[in-house]
C-alpha cells in the first residue's frame, strides 16, 4: 500500500497491523501466555477476575438489581478474566449471575474460540460482536481490562512549522518502513512544546469512550476500565511493540508483534463527562485490588493450596500489586465511568479529575 500510494498515518498502520482481516496480529493467534508475547493480569492470578466479578455484582445490586443486565466485555483475551468473575458471583450473589446478559466484544477468530471454551462451564450464554455498538441497549456493566492501549494512535512532532503529523513510508532503500512527518502542519492543536516534543492524540480511544460514556448516561450501569498509562501522559512518546515477552521495533514486522500505546487516562476522563458520565478514581491497580481484598483472598487460598502450590498463589497476586518504579501494582490505573445516579462505586473514590 505504501509502495502504491504514499505514506500513511500512524493510527492507519496501527489499525492494519492489529486488525487487518487476514494478515491482522489479533486475527491470526493467541498473542497471550508463556508461548506468545505478553501476559495479562488475568491470566498471572485468579483473583483478578473473581475480584472484578465481585465488584461488579456489588454495582448491580447499588444500580437496584436490574434483571436482565448486560455483563459486556470489551477484548476478552481468552475468556480467562470471566470464567473467573462468573465463578465468583455465581457462590457469591446467584441472583446476579441469573439476571446476566453477557455480550463479549472480540473481533479475533482464534480468542473467540478460546473464550468460547473457557465459558462453555460458566452456564452463562455469550453472544459476540464484532463492536461494541451492537450491544443492546439496556443496563450495563462494562469491564475493560487492557482495551483502551491497543486503539490506533495519531502522533504529531513539533517542527518550527508546527505540529506535523507522523506517517509511516518507506526507506530511501525501499527495504523498510521508517516513521516520517506530513510536510503541512495540522492546524488547531493548541499545546506548545520545543521542537522535537510527540503529541499522542487517542482519538479512537476517545470516541470509544465517548459512545460507551453516552449509554451509561442514557441507561445506567458502569464502565470500569483497568489500563497501563498516566492520569496525565503529557509530550512523550509512548508508542511500543512487544514479541516473545520484549519489547520490539514497531516497524519491524507488521501484523508480527503487539502494538500499543499508554492511555491518557485525563483524556478519557474528559471524553466521558462530555458524554454526561460521572467519574471515579482513578486510582493505581495496587490500590483498587487492595481495597477489594486481594490480600485476605490470596491468603484464603495459600491456607488451602498444596505446599507446593502455596508460594505461587502468593507470588502471583504480589505480582498484581506490585508498586515498584516498573511493577503493575503502580503502572496500571483502574477508572471508573458511570451513570449520572451512581454516586459511588467500590473501592473508586470520586474522581479527583476536572473535566
Amino acid at each position: 500500500m505504501i509502495a502504491q500510494n504514499g505514506p500513511i498515518p500512524l493510527d492507519r498502520y496501527m489499525a492494519l497491523c492489529l486488525g487487518h482481516p487476514v494478515h491482522g496480529y489479533y486475527r491470526t493467534r493467541d498473542p497471550l501466555g508463556a508461548s506468545g508475547d505478553f501476559t495479562t493480569a488475568p491470566e498471572i492470578s485468579q483473583i483478578f477476575g473473581e475480584l472484578i466479578g465481585l465488584w461488579a455484582a456489588e454495582v448491580w445490586h447499588a444500580m437496584g438489581r436490574p434483571a436482565p443486565c448486560r455483563l459486556v466485555e470489551l477484548g476478552p483475551g481468552r475468556g480467562t478474566l470471566m470464567a473467573d468473575a462468573l465463578r465468583a458471583v455465581s457462590t457469591a450473589l446467584p441472583a446476579f449471575a441469573e439476571a446476566i446478559d453477557l455480550h463479549l466484544v472480540e473481533t479475533s477468530p482464534v480468542l473467540r474460540r478460546a473464550q468460547a471454551a473457557r465459558l462453555d462451564a460458566a452456564g452463562v450464554p455469550a453472544t459476540w460482536h464484532e463492536a461494541a455498538g451492537t450491544v443492546p441497549d439496556g443496563p450495563a456493566l462494562i469491564l475493560a481490562n487492557e482495551f483502551f492501549d491497543a486503539l490506533p494512535v495519531r502522533q504529531f512532532e513539533r517542527t518550527a512549522q508546527g505540529w506535523c503529523e507522523r506517517r509511516v513510508g518507506l526507506a530511501p532503500d525501499g527495504a523498510r518502513l521508517v516513521l516520517g512527518l506530513d510536510p503541512d502542519p495540522t492546524p488547531g492543536l493548541p499545546a506548545t512544546a520545543g521542537t522535537g516534543a510527540i503529541l499522542t492524540l487517542p482519538s479512537v480511544a476517545l470516541s470509544e469512550m465517548r459512545r460507551l460514556a453516552g449509554r451509561l448516561a442514557r441507561g445506567g450501569g458502569a464502565l470500569l476500565c483497568v489500563d497501563y498509562g498516566e492520569v496525565q501522559l503529557g509530550l512523550t512518546d509512548t508508542l511500543q511493540a512487544v514479541r516473545g515477552h520484549r519489547f520490539a521495533d514497531p516497524l519491524a514486522a507488521p501484523g508480527e508483534a503487539d502494538l500499543t500505546a499508554q492511555v491518557d487516562f485525563g483524556a478519557l476522563a474528559r471524553a466521558a463527562v462530555e458524554a454526561g458520565a460521572r467519574l471515579h478514581g482513578p486510582v493505581t491497580q495496587a490500590e483498587f485490588l487492595g481495597a477489594l481484598g486481594l490480600a485476605q483472598r490470596a491468603e484464603r487460598l495459600a491456607a488451602r493450596a498444596r505446599p507446593d502450590q502455596a508460594g505461587a498463589v502468593t507470588e502471583a497476586a504480589a505480582r498484581l500489586v506490585d508498586s515498584s518504579r516498573t511493577g503493575m501494582g503502580r503502572l496500571f490505573k483502574v477508572l471508573g465511568v458511570s451513570g449520572p445516579d451512581l454516586t459511588h462505586l467500590p473501592a473508586l473514590p470520586s474522581s479527583t479529575l476536572s473535566a
